[in-house]
């Protein structure tokens, strides 16, 4: 690659990281069943009531942990369980026992880089990303075809928050076809969404 920074490890920049590491806190499955306070397992409750402070798996990140509804709309679709933040942490954690979880990370990275609008952190950001998931050298380098690395190398030379637009929904495509499917037959998924597990019989067909 032409570009000094891409697999550099001494370039001035790098001792900054850009603010979306923020956005990749992981989920802790300290308990995958949904128990109560008192560790006994609860019997299926109402859709629409909210998962309660003994629900650690959604505890910590500030917001209202989702109903059981919401969870069973992960799925239906994929979009469904990208757009709730509970769910891409959800599938986060089974991308990580997968060795996959780079491809969320990217894709959390270029939606953060899509918000910005300061030409110094699009810049930074920009690099950082592609220092981190693009470059050959990185071990959480995500898989792109060649056509997708040029427009990557040439939208470089002047980075904008959607440098990385062709790349990002490459990865979501990927995540959708590979991964979303063995999530939504998954022990994690299944036990939060309080479902029978596939049969042997079923899932073989």
């Amino acid at each position: 690659c032409c570009f000094c920074w891409c697999c550099c490890c001494s370039c001035s920049w790098r001792g900054s990281r850009p603010v979306y590491a923020s956005l990749q806190k992981p989920v802790k499955l300290s308990s995958l069943a949904l128990k109560s306070n008192n560790g006994n397992v609860r019997s299926p409750r109402d859709n629409n009531q909210r998962l309660t402070a003994g629900d650690s798996i959604f505890n910590g990140d500030g917001e209202p942990p989702p109903t059981l509804e919401e969870i069973r709309t992960w799925g239906d679709s994929f979009e469904k369980l990208m757009k709730c933040s509970a769910g891409r942490k959800v599938f986060r954690d089974f991308l990580k026992c997968e060795y996959s979880e780079e491809n969320i990370l990217f894709w959390l990275a270029c939606e953060d880089l899509k918000q910005e609008s300061n030409p110094e952190l699009i810049e930074e950001k920009a690099r950082a990303i592609y220092e981190d998931y693009i470059s050959i050298l990185s071990p959480k380098e995500v898989s792109l075809d060649s056509r997708v690395r040029e427009i990557i190398n040439r939208n470089m030379v002047e980075p904008t928050p959607h440098t990385f637009d062709e790349a990002q929904l490459q990865i979501y495509t990927l995540m959708h076809r590979d991964s979303y499917p063995r999530f939504v037959n998954s022990p994690l998924y299944r036990k939060l969404a309080q479902l029978p597990s596939p049969s042997r019989k079923g899932s073989a067909a």
